[in-house]
């Protein structure tokens, strides 16, 4: 266990729901002088480890982004690597992330995505249904604002009257609603490999997330990595827009 472990304080509560940009897999596969897919593999042990060690501090959901809607416009070789990706995942990892009861989950669009990709996240989903620990759920094929559109068209398609529409009609509707409701809202975002953006994800659920940017290339993020984050996010005074009283 890391030294940053013994700082993160029992009385302040961690986050619940932890999402992840896992950005840096293609820079960081070339500072090694390797092409990036090589990264894009490198990466997959990282969530690996991300994952088991976030179950390990208690944390309830970590969503991480696995790939975007607009990732489509990367080299084809690359987009092919990336969708064989969770085929590997579910042989090499899902046993292990079993042992640790970890549930995965999944969000995103059916639409595009191979059916062998398709089907060993469906398998991985089915294999991890009955833990009872953290969930891990891949947003695959997921943009933010286009899960906003597909919201509200099926609620028009619905016949429900938008003009009287509410935020908890559409936060209904998101595809986070594959979370269990009190964690659908991520309370802290972190984006590796030192750029500071969303990027496009959880556009609506991250309006009052606590953001966490570090310059950690994805492959190098480890336990130690994730708990600066989480000892920063104790750090944070969370008021949601209004003011605490004093």
């Amino acid at each position: 266990m890391n030294n940053y472990s013994n700082n993160l304080q029992e009385e302040i509560p961690l986050p619940k729901h932890v999402g992840i940009i896992m950005d840096g897999n293609g820079r960081w596969a070339k500072s090694q002088g390797k092409p990036r897919i090589f990264g894009h593999k490198a990466g997959m042990d990282a969530l690996k480890k991300i994952a088991i060690h976030g179950q390990k501090r208690g944390l309830k959901v970590m969503t991480v982004y696995a790939f975007s809607t607009e990732n489509w416009t990367r080299p084809l070789d690359e987009v092919k690597f990336i969708m064989s990706l969770p085929i590997d995942f579910y042989s090499k990892y899902v046993p292990i992330l079993n042992k640790e009861n970890i549930q995965i989950r999944w969000m995103g669009e059916l639409e595009g995505l191979p059916k062998a990709t398709l089907a060993s996240i469906d398998r991985a989903a089915k294999d991890t249904e009955n833990n009872t620990g953290m969930i891990l759920n891949f947003a695959m094929n997921y943009g933010g604002r286009r899960e906003i559109i597909l919201a509200i068209q099926a609620m028009a398609k619905a016949g429900q009257d938008l003009s009287v529409l509410t935020e908890q009609d559409l936060a209904a509707q998101l595809q986070t609603n594959v979370l269990p409701s009190a964690y659908q809202e991520p309370d802290l975002v972190i984006r590796t490999s030192g750029e500071q953006r969303l990027s496009n994800f959880l556009a609506w659920q991250s309006a009052y997330s606590e953001l966490y940017f570090t310059a950690v290339l994805w492959p190098d993020f480890d336990e130690t990595a994730l708990d600066l984050a989480l000892l920063e996010y104790q750090k944070r005074d969370r008021r949601f827009g209004g003011v605490k009283n004093k």
